[in-house]
């Protein structure tokens, strides 16, 4: 249980300092609500929920790794700069995987619907 305790700690954490998160939070549940309006096969399906979960994933490492980085050094320092400009690149990659895989997805049901 103790490990749960710690999860749950680590999202309040996540949500103080990163406001970003709450953003991919709604926008996951926007995609899987269209998800579940266009009847998603197991696959597609698949592919979102991973691309999902990415970027959730990435969202919480690169907060980690934010937090780290303040708590060697409130200075500036070149590397800091760099250990967290690297991994907000990882988020925007993880993202851009998500939007890609979204147009996939989504991009001929939405042709097919209106047209």
């Amino acid at each position: 249980m103790k490990r749960f305790k710690y999860a749950f700690a680590g999202i309040k954490a996540l949500f103080e300092k990163d406001f970003h998160f709450a953003g991919h939070l709604m926008i996951a549940l926007a995609v899987t609500v269209m998800g579940f309006l266009f009847s998603l096969n197991a696959v597609e399906w698949l592919f979102i929920i991973s691309a999902i979960f990415i970027v959730l994933i990435t969202e919480i490492i690169n907060t980690s790794l934010e937090y780290t980085v303040d708590l060697v050094t409130a200075d500036y320092h070149e590397l800091a700069k760099y250990a967290k400009d690297t991994s907000a690149l990882a988020v925007l990659l993880a993202a851009s995987y998500a939007v890609i895989t979204g147009l996939i997805v989504f991009l001929p049901k939405l042709i097919e619907l209106f047209t």
